[in-house]
């Protein structure tokens, strides 16, 4: 959907305006999102003792955990279409907390499961943190402020790495045994999601001109009925092959990185005889890169676009993929702490860089059904982690054979980028309102401090 007074530059410091709001509140939610969802994550093998979980049982609450997100991120995409951003975010925030606190009174696997499967669903944030910055800035930019987004939301997979076995380690302080300690180290991430959502609903507002109940009565939105209904908006989306090209391809870049989280520190702790603690910090830095990694794809996808339109987005998407799956392979087969703490860190760079690339197409393939679209898309990230935690469930298959296993699908997948085309008229059409918004702030940069 389009709407006016697009912010054409990114002011990383100015608090003022309703687009910087609302970029700097949906990465930090996305962030805050990211550390309820994989806070029990690093401390699964004290969760492990505690519940005496089998691999696959630990595998089984992996797929839960990622499983429910694909169902939710369809839904969530189409109630931003119809209610907004602001109301949509403020709601996951407030539920979500809920079951992150409540983990903590699981006493058995199958409880232990039910809390990853309702947990999950805060992973569709993510969606709606896409959906806020495609609205609030323009085609010059819209790649880079996607990007960077959704990668310092992503951060949250390696600060809760690094920051719940801290917290766990707080709670032991305090004279608590382990069983009870990772079940109050959980509390802290719900409560700040809590508050988040709170604020997310004071600070925010739906697009540049105001909430979209606003907009409606003003006539500059639709209402959300007859074909611009929740349905018809879906199936707009549904019906685009490009979008499920993109669903595919964002199974392996976001997909696999959620693998990555889920596994990374119980991996680093197994195969090289780690403390929980120094397999957690490893783990974390795999998550990290997101401070600049996915953005970088996200300006470099802005970049192609302005050589190439459209189709240099899409080369560079491709371009991102092949490198993510080389470096995957590469890492499956290390041996050497540091060496796999080195090609984990180049994986971590090129699959992030492909999630940019991916959101810098999303918001090109239908703008009268964008939150359907996200949806749809990001949705796909989801099955791709299901899919992949398959590999990581079986007792016979070690991690290290399904790291390799994953980069070769990787690199025969990539050629489903080649499904995303454009027609004339809309290469046409974006490459003028690209060159109109960087027109008006020639010679300045996509990001900036004031």
């Amino acid at each position: 959907m389009d709407t006016r007074n697009k912010a054409n530059r990114i002011r990383l410091l100015n608090f003022s305006t309703p687009q910087m709001r609302a970029f700097h509140l949906s990465w930090f939610a996305f962030h805050i999102c990211f550390f309820g969802w994989f806070g029990i994550a690093p401390l699964m093998a004290v969760v492990r003792e505690d519940l005496a979980l089998t691999q696959t049982q630990i595998g089984n609450t992996i797929i839960a955990s990622v499983a429910i997100t694909v169902i939710v991120r369809l839904l969530i995409g189409v109630l931003c279409d119809q209610v907004g951003p602001r109301k949509t975010y403020t709601g996951l925030l407030v539920l979500g907390s809920i079951p992150v606190m409540g983990i903590g009174l699981a006493d058995s696997f199958e409880t232990f499961l039910l809390a990853r499967l309702a947990i999950g669903a805060i992973g569709a944030s993510f969606v709606i943190t896409q959906y806020h910055t495609t609205l609030m800035f323009a085609p010059n930019v819209v790649g880079t402020a996607n990007a960077t987004s959704a990668g310092w939301g992503n951060l949250g997979g390696g600060t809760t790495q690094i920051v719940m076995p801290l917290i766990f380690a707080g709670m032991l302080m305090l004279g608590v045994n382990e069983a009870l300690g990772w079940r109050l180290a959980m509390v802290v991430p719900g409560v700040v999601l809590f508050f988040t959502g709170i604020a997310y609903w004071l600070f925010t507002q739906d697009a540049p001109n105001g909430n979209f109940s606003e907009l409606r009565v003003r006539g500059e939105l639709p209402y959300a009925t007859g074909e611009h209904g929740a349905a018809q908006s879906f199936l707009a989306a549904a019906k685009d092959i490009r979008v499920w090209a993109l669903f595919v391809v964002y199974g392996l870049c976001f997909g696999v990185e959620l693998t990555i989280n889920n596994i990374a520190a119980i991996y680093f702790f197994d195969k090289f005889d780690l403390t929980l603690a120094t397999a957690g910090l490893i783990a974390g830095l795999f998550g990290l890169m997101n401070i600049f990694a996915r953005t970088l794809g996200g300006v470099f996808s802005d970049l192609f676009a302005k050589q190439g339109g459209l189709k240099g987005r899409v080369r560079w998407l491709f371009i991102a993929l092949v490198c993510e799956g080389i470096a995957l392979v590469a890492f499956s087969q290390m041996h050497v702490l540091s060496l796999a703490i080195g090609i984990m860190l180049v994986f971590s760079l090129f699959v992030q860089m492909a999630e940019g690339a991916t959101f810098g197409v999303v918001p090109f393939i239908n703008k009268k059904a964008l939150g359907a679209v996200a949806g749809i898309v990001g949705a796909g990230g989801n099955v791709g982690a299901v899919s992949a935690a398959f590999l990581f469930r079986s007792e016979s298959l070690s991690y290290q054979q399904g790291l390799f296993y994953l980069g070769l699908t990787v690199l025969v997948l990539a050629s489903c980028v080649l499904v995303v085309r454009f027609s004339d008229a809309t290469e046409a059409e974006e490459a003028s309102a690209y060159r109109d918004a960087a027109g008006d702030d020639a010679g300045a940069g996509a990001l900036s401090l004031r």
